[in-house]
């Protein structure tokens, strides 16, 4: 069956050799095209095949030897170049060159680069009137190359423009491209979507160009007009009176209704937001111009009306008005004194006649309003009405709510590393308005950054705002002094600090580097021996070192966290990878070793298999095996008259084909390293077969009976005669020493 098996593998190489030797060497690349096109930040393959070549070298080049820009992979028969991610840089013809043995061939491929990843976008100058000219700029960001690039807008399905850019780029960047057309919006075009289209073609042949469109639907407005007031019951009133005035708007959207007041110094105090707008027990601080304004996101249109309220003869004062500024959570007492009354009557309301949400208390001529804890339901405008005799009259005063109770907050994202970004966080918490705050972030003497909230949409909550920036500090930086400083400025703060600042100074840590390990006296040690491992790291604050042991599975055990690690009295278990880390609040950095623990060889196995007692014929297999590390070196020998015989032995194994009688004997086994050696030694009897009986005749018995005598007799002589001789030792050693 062997010989079987021999003959049909060696037909099989042979066949292989001739299709081998058939096939022609040839290379191709993929994609199976001479020119290629690939969008800038996309990654691109080149993949290069030879056949009928079983080992090629591969190369790339650009047709103009520029750099590869690239990462070459090369993988038996084929090389693949990929560029991740692809620049302008990567726009060549590039060459693949296949050597096998004396042939070269080679096979090019371009690459074209483009750019046409976003859609298009849609600006308008301004929001769209009825009538009023509004210009449309379609815009085609980071596109390249534009001269094949074609822009057109549509209205509806009407074009309104078309644009092609057929000037060849000055240089290779990528360039945003536009398409402006200016029109006249109409009540048709209410509804209608503007479509803008644009279109690149890449491609030589008639492949479909690329296209992206983006579609927007115009919104058109109309402004707000015709604004009128209705007054009942007139604009001319009493003391007590109440009034109602209703104001209208045309406009498209629906324009939104805000009532005010025209204050004395021409500023504009909200009322309402609701058309009508309904003021009762009027007095004469009530007269004035009221202000009606409709607006929409096109414009405003307003209308003003005069009050006029018949005043009182006594006189009152509000306090500490008539306008004061409170912090949320404080207390406000309001006070309402009155001059030339003799019994006066009180009584508070807000200006449009919300819940007090405080406590009244009469004095004399005076009533006092407490706002204890002040609300953002306090915020109003306070009127104290007084009544003496048939007259009656009204003081206001305004109540006007911030928060700034704290200093910042300074956060780092993380610790200070040298070279690392780390973002500072500046906190300002529970700030009201928020739209007033402003935060100044400093290093040293040098402002980093600063940060207003003026576009932030107020309201009515107690909020945390914050600066935040990414900076990469280094060790000069240590010791420097980061101040966040927040200001809220409010002129009616005059008892409370406008300006509130946290500073942190800055503690620049360094990675551990530069981790080294010592070894004394060495790393490949006799068992019994000891050593030291010293590990030094790099960094700052200074490292702490750490010492582990690398397990089979490939954890590490943590052995000390001293930075010598000394073994004694070394053991062979003692031997693996030793890990030394550098930690700190910067990084870790590792250093490794490996220990090497070297014994004499020891426990040598030496067998006959299958036994030492075989028959003339069998198959024997004599095996020596040792279990040592590192490995021994294993030499089998068999006694001879003159020594030992050296055997060639494979892998410390000796196989006898067909054993015969000169195959018994003593067989010896040597195991040896550089610390020291060991030697086994079996005997192997080999017995004749039963057929061969007919070989020994009595006569030969009797002469071999006659010699075995003989020779026991002399040996026995022999004997005597050396130990008569002898001065010294014996040495058993000695007399089983090896002569090769």
């Amino acid at each position: 069956m062997p010989k079987k098996m021999f003959v049909i593998f060696g037909v099989s190489n042979i066949l292989w050799m001739v299709f081998a030797v058939s096939q022609a060497f040839k290379v191709g690349i993929f994609p199976d095209e001479s020119k290629i096109f690939a969008q800038i930040g996309d990654s691109v393959s080149l993949t290069c095949s030879a056949t009928g070549c079983g080992s090629p070298t591969f190369s790339w080049r650009t047709q103009m030897d520029s750099p590869l820009n690239g990462k070459v992979r090369n993988e038996g028969t084929t090389s693949t170049l990929i560029m991740d991610p692809v620049s302008f840089e990567d726009e060549h013809q590039y060459l693949c060159t296949a050597i096998c043995k004396d042939k070269k061939l080679e096979k090019a491929i371009r690459v074209e680069i483009y750019s046409f990843s976003k859609d298009p976008e849609i600006h308008l100058s301004s929001p769209p009137e009825v009538g009023k000219p509004v210009t449309v700029t379609c815009s085609v960001p980071d596109v390249y190359p534009f001269e094949r690039l074609e822009i057109e807008l549509l209205k509806g399905n009407r074009s309104m423009k078309v644009q092609e850019f057929l000037e060849p780029s000055e240089k290779k960047a990528q360039e945003t491209k536009s398409l402006e057309v200016t029109f006249s919006p109409t009540d048709e075009d209410i509804g209608t979507a503007l479509v803008c289209q644009a279109t690149l073609r890449i491609y030589d042949d008639d492949s479909p160009p690329k296209v992206r469109k983006t579609t927007k639907e115009l919104e058109v407005y109309i402004s707000p007009k015709d604004t009128a007031i209705s007054v009942n019951p007139s604009t001319r009133l009493q003391e007590g009176d109440s009034v109602t005035m209703t104001c209208t708007s045309a406009g498209l959207p629906a324009p939104r209704i805000l009532w005010s007041k025209k204050l004395d110094n021409g500023n504009l105090q909200l009322l309402s937001e609701n058309a009508t707008l309904t003021l009762i027990s009027m007095r004469a601080e009530d007269s004035g111009i009221y202000v009606c304004e409709g607006n929409n996101p096109v414009g405003k249109d307003r209308k003003e009306v005069k009050l006029i309220v018949q005043e009182k003869m006594f006189t009152v004062e509000i306090s500490p008005g008539p306008q004061i500024a409170a912090q949320v959570g404080d207390s406000v007492v309001l006070t309402c004194d009155v001059r030339d009354c003799e019994s006066p009557s009180f009584s508070w309301r807000t200006q449009i006649d919300s819940p007090l949400n405080g406590k009244v208390r009469r004095e004399g001529s005076k009533s006092t309003l407490t706002l204890s804890p002040v609300s953002f339901e306090n915020e109003h405008f306070y009127l104290c009405t007084v009544i003496c005799g048939q007259k009656k009259l009204e003081k206001g005063i305004q109540v006007e709510l911030y928060s700034f109770p704290s200093d910042p907050e300074i956060e780092m994202s993380g610790p200070l590393v040298s070279g690392n970004p780390v973002t500072v966080s500046c906190r300002v918490p529970n700030v009201y308005p928020s739209d007033r705050l402003e935060i100044e972030l400093f290093k040293g003497e040098s402002i980093m950054m600063n940060k207003t909230f003026l576009e932030d949409v107020s309201k009515k909550a107690l909020e945390t705002k914050s600066l935040e920036m990414t900076f990469i500090p280094t060790i000069e930086d240590t010791g420097n002094v980061l101040v966040c400083l927040a200001q809220l400025p409010i002129d009616e703060m005059e008892f409370e600090p406008k300006q509130r600042q946290s500073t942190q100074i800055l503690y620049v840590n360094v990675a551990p580097r530069d981790t080294t390990i010592l070894v004394s006296p060495s790393s490949i040690l006799e068992e019994g021996s000891s050593v030291n491992m010293t590990c030094s790291s790099n960094g700052l604050p200074a490292p702490q070192i750490l010492w582990s042991r690398q397990l089979s599975n490939g954890d590490l055990q943590p052995i000390s966290e001293n930075a010598t690690l000394s073994f004694m009295s070394t053991k062979m278990e003692d031997s693996g990878i030793y890990v030394c880390e550098g930690i700190n609040q910067g990084g870790i950095s590792r250093k490794e070793v490996n220990l090497i623990i070297q014994v004499a060889p020891k426990d040598i196995q030496l067998t006959a298999f299958p036994s030492e007692s075989v028959k003339e014929g069998d198959t024997v297999i004599i095996s020596c095996i040792c279990g040592n590390v590192p490995p021994t070196l294993i030499i089998l020998k068999k006694k001879a008259e003159t020594g030992y015989t050296v055997l060639k032995s494979t892998g410390g194994a000796y196989t006898i084909h067909r054993a015969q009688l000169e195959d018994a004997g003593v067989y010896q086994c040597e195991s040896k390293n550089e610390v020291g050696s060991q030697l086994r030694s079996l005997t192997l009897d080999v017995k004749g077969r039963e057929s061969n009986k007919d070989y020994f005749s009595p006569e030969f018995l009797v002469l071999y009976c006659a010699s075995a005598l003989i020779l026991t007799a002399i040996g026995i002589i022999i004997y005597f005669a050396r130990k008569a001789n002898m001065t010294g030792s014996y040495s058993l050693v000695e007399a089983q020493r090896t002569k090769v």
